[in-house]
């Protein structure tokens, strides 16, 4: 129903605000089918696939939504998006698993060698994204071609760690998780939602990012806003629903894997896709964030690191990562 308001939308004269409202709702709706069609095929495919698939296929709406925002050239909205996915991951989404996860469960076990290369990894990347902003800001005059070389030359090595990421996850003493539960629907069944709720979030994603200029002109909030609290938010709500209930379920890692794992994602696979497409659209996409951006990312990354160090968690450290992910987004707020 939301889908078919926010494609009518399109064909009248609709104010800018409800376009917005009913796309994003929509987009919504169509992660959280997304996620429960990913759920179940990973719930066949076991644990460790299953998290990769549950990343991979939670940030599909909004690498997509990405993508349609890129081509429209608003690159502010994109690269924030990018900082708002990793911050929104590590600290909401982790957060509020280690909260719920806590309180019903007590505290809880993780692999701590896991946890702890995912937390190196995120201060990697924290310090991957800040190198080309520190090159800009004291590199030659004439550095925008450099720049664009420079990020492009970032992605090719974040990408690499990736793979390695992946091959590291996959080499590890998988841990005990809680009682597992049947998938609410078949493997063919789960690829076929998966196929055609796909291709519903590309359709709204294109009226979605059409409204975001709109807006930002009628009511004045900033592009820097929407694209750090607000496209995480949307696009990512099926990670956010998966992460608490598997933590909930006492399959902390699981849980783990997929908050701090799709941030590694985000930063590792979808940050160098969108490097590399944004010269084929005509957009190239440079590696340069402001100040807040960065250090919101840095605080991600340390506070991240701190709750893996003992390999166990409970509800207050959820609890306090919540709090962090409210004042960043209060920042961002008021930075319009």
């Amino acid at each position: 129903m939301l889908s078919a308001a926010a494609v009518a939308t399109e064909f009248t004269d609709a104010p800018t605000i409800l376009v917005f409202i009913l796309s994003a709702l929509a987009l919504i709706g169509l992660a959280w089918v997304l996620g429960q069609a990913t759920d179940s095929l990973g719930a066949h495919a076991g644990p460790r696939i299953g998290g990769i698939l549950n990343a991979t296929f939670g940030n599909a709406a909004e690498l997509i939504i990405t993508i349609f925002a890129l081509s429209a050239g608003l690159t502010t909205v994109v690269k924030a998006s990018i900082i708002g996915s990793v911050i929104g991951n590590v600290l909401l989404v982790l957060g509020m698993s280690v909260l719920f996860g806590g309180l019903k469960n007590g505290p809880q076990k993780f692999s701590q060698t896991v946890a702890g290369a995912n937390s190196a990894m995120l201060v990697i990347v924290a310090i991957g994204l800040s190198i080309p902003t520190i090159f800009a800001n004291t590199g030659p005059r004439e550095g925008n071609l450099a720049t664009e070389y420079l990020s492009i030359g970032v992605a090719v090595v974040l990408v690499v760690l990736y793979i390695l990421s992946l091959v590291f996850y996959f080499t590890e003493p998988e841990a005990p998780s809680g009682t597992e539960e049947p998938p609410a629907f078949g493997p063919r069944a789960s690829a076929g939602l998966l196929a055609l709720s796909t291709g519903a979030v590309s359709w709204i994603s294109e009226i979605f990012v059409g409204a975001i200029e709109p807006l930002v002109k009628e009511i004045g909030i900033s592009e820097l806003f929407i694209g750090v609290i607000l496209v995480p938010i949307i696009g990512n709500v099926a990670e956010h629903v998966v992460g608490v209930k598997l933590a909930y379920e006492n399959k902390i890692e699981f849980s783990m894997f997929t908050s701090v794992g799709s941030s590694l994602q985000v930063a590792l696979l979808v940050t160098p896709v969108l490097v590399f497409l944004g010269p084929l659209l005509g957009h190239p996409l440079h590696l340069t964030f402001s100040a807040l951006e960065l250090g919101s990312l840095a605080a991600a990354a340390i506070v991240a690191a701190i709750i893996s160090l003992d390999g166990r968690s409970n509800w207050l450290e959820g609890a306090m990562l919540c709090g962090v992910y409210a004042v960043v987004a209060l920042a961002f707020f008021f930075s319009g």
